[in-house]
């Protein structure tokens, strides 16, 4: 009878949200056919997805709002009726372009985010319930929602696979229809399901035993369970000390050096920052002394940590400019500095102070004239035009190709040029032109191969040769492709035989040095010639000294020849691709080789 009962409490848990959130589960469902016909269709029509997450999100704000403030029905259609005009509104600043750009995703997703602090932090605006209870529901509700969708996707994909199976074929893309369905209509209704009504105007209405009931249904949706007490307090906060004395210690014995230009260090600063602030709003709720210990101590490492990190992100816009990722690590570490000075002095029931603040930060970050888009675009436009101006290539408004800058300046050109092109702003620069192709049009512009720096700070290289170049052969009287893969520990070390004059020659790699050799020996296996093929691939990464995307970026034969000659023999090397890989500590050396040969 319990599982029944219980069943029976979650049923009815969706179909209480299905009338209290009307506009948010209409959005969700019209969501969830959108990528439907998306999937069936492969048509992109993430706009109107956005748009209708967009509804859904100020659906249960409002609601939330309404709920703690207001008690009367026409209040309440106002509040709706103001959600439909706002997502409409939506719907109209991004229908007009002709695709959904990466500023778009992002703007819209910081906008989502604060609509969901505001639904956790609206309900406990003066109230009984402090944010922390206020969260924890919601921290709780979260992992309920997941671990049920996952369960539910699990059990129908089992389902579609038998049948698919056993009984009759069953399309591939029936499983993105699970998923779909699940993520974005059941996953968030039952999440919504899970969110008890909080004390607020209507309780003016209510008879004391229906007060009661409702605390009691309130005071179970924030209570912490045990396991996850004994997770928070005796493993997640021991782990997140150790790590604490391993950054304390890496900053203390760089702070005169990497420190400052370490990029990989960044990352983890900020991951270090969320994570100590949503322990924090945890722990707050927990009573015991490791839970006191956190709240007292983590709040003072939180905040020179966060400092240094603002420092050194400072630091790093003087060599890169602004991006909007670098705008928002500063954002959020400024937001992380006040938080932890906050949680220095003010008491754990007032944390809901954090909450306001993260979402007037969220807010200030994607309004104009200061969000991080406008900020970054005009950062890097300058940065650009600056560059340009300064070597002389820029004048008239026309750009002139210049190959004999520093690496230094090429490097400044090229994340300029890949910033912008990758947030699409490049259209609007007059002197790159509306029909500018980083791929095809960055070598002729400015006369150089672009480049990316890499964690390691070097520059790996990728190149192809351009099929419609000419290649002379008339010299030789051998040619033959030949395969050189640092990694292939299977590849057969013999390239060719062939004839020349009724002799019999062989060509053959090994794998001496970082790249291999190229070997040609005779019939007597006397060794007319060894190229080391490090050589040969020093000769792209030192010539073009450039990051180049395989299959865009292309060389012309010439470029990609390199000859060696001895008395005996005359080997030239052609480069139909070329990848120096160097993301890892040492570099790997990928390529495939036209080799002409000539016999003296």
């Amino acid at each position: 009878m319990k599982l029944l009962d219980k069943i029976w409490e979650k049923l009815s848990g969706l179909v209480e949200a299905l009338s209290r959130y009307p506009l948010t589960v209409a959005f969700l469902a019209a969501a969830a056919v959108v990528n439907a016909m998306a999937i069936h269709q492969e048509v992109d029509y993430t706009r109107y997805l956005l748009t209708f997450l967009v509804g859904a999100f100020l659906g249960f704000a409002l609601q939330a709002a309404w709920e703690r403030f207001f008690d009367k029905t026409s209040v309440r259609l106002a509040a709706m009726a103001l959600g439909l005009v706002l997502t409409l509104g939506y719907f109209l600043i991004v229908r007009q372009y002709t695709s959904t750009s990466t500023e778009t995703w992002i703007r819209t997703s910081v906008a989502l985010f604060a609509l969901l602090i505001a639904y956790i932090w609206v309900p406990v605006i003066k109230s009984e319930i402090n944010f922390n209870q206020g969260f924890m529901a919601a921290f709780k509700a979260f992992f309920n929602s997941l671990l049920f969708s996952g369960v539910l996707f699990t059990g129908i994909t089992l389902i579609i696979t038998a049948i698919d199976l056993l009984l009759f074929r069953v399309s591939d893309k029936s499983y993105l229809h699970t998923l779909n369905s699940v993520g974005i209509l059941f996953a968030p209704i039952y999440f919504l399901s899970l969110i008890p009504v909080y004390p607020g105007a209507a309780d003016n209405n209510r008879s004391p035993d229906q007060l009661e009931q409702n605390r009691e249904k309130v005071r179970r949706a924030y209570q912490c369970p045990k396991f996850l007490e004994v997770l928070v307090s005796y493993i997640v906060i021991p782990l997140l000390t150790v790590y604490t004395v391993i950054l304390i210690i890496y900053i203390a014995r760089n702070i005169t050096g990497d420190f400052w230009i370490d990029n990989r260090l960044e990352p983890m600063l900020v991951s270090f920052a969320i994570a100590v602030i949503l322990i924090y709003i945890l722990a707050s709720s927990l009573e015991n002394k490791v839970a006191e210990s956190f709240r007292k101590i983590f709040p003072k490492v939180l905040v020179p940590i966060v400092l240094f990190q603002i420092a050194a992100s400072l630091l790093r816009i003087q060599e890169t400019g602004i991006t909007y990722g670098r705008y928002y690590v500063i954002l959020f570490g400024i937001f992380a500095a006040v938080s932890g000075i906050l949680m220095c002095f003010m008491a754990v029931r007032k944390n809901g102070i954090i909450a306001a603040l993260l979402i007037g930060f969220s807010l200030f970050s994607i309004i104009p004239p200061v969000d991080a888009f406008t900020i970054s675009r005009t950062s890097q436009t300058g940065r650009l035009t600056d560059i340009l101006v300064e070597n002389k290539m820029l004048e008239n408004n026309t750009i002139s190709p210049n190959a004999s800058l520093s690496e230094a300046d090429k490097k400044i050109i090229s994340d300029s040029v890949n910033y912008l092109v990758m947030m699409e702003y490049a259209t609007d620069i007059s002197y790159l032109g509306e029909d500018f192709d980083v791929y095809e049009d960055f070598y002729n512009t400015f006369g150089f191969y672009r480049y990316d720096e890499n964690p390691y700070r070097q520059d790996s290289v990728y190149l192809n040769l351009n099929q419609q170049s000419p290649l002379n052969i008339s010299d030789y009287e051998t040619f033959v492709v030949a395969n050189f893969y640092t990694m292939d520990e299977k590849m057969d070390p013999i390239i060719c035989n062939f004839e020349s004059a009724g002799k019999t020659y062989t060509l053959s790699r090994t794998k001496t040095g970082a790249a291999g050799a190229l070997v040609l020996t005779d019939t007597d296996d006397q060794e007319l010639m060894q190229i080391d093929m490090k050589e040969v691939f020093d000769q792209f990464d030192t010539s073009q000294s450039g990051n180049y995307k395989i299959s865009k970026d292309f060389i012309n034969a010439d470029e990609a020849t390199y000859t060696e000659e001895n008395d005996q023999a005359v080997i030239s090397l052609v480069a139909m691709f070329v990848a120096i890989e160097k993301s890892g500590s040492e570099p790997l050396y990928n390529g495939d080789f036209y080799v002409l040969v000539h016999i003296k």
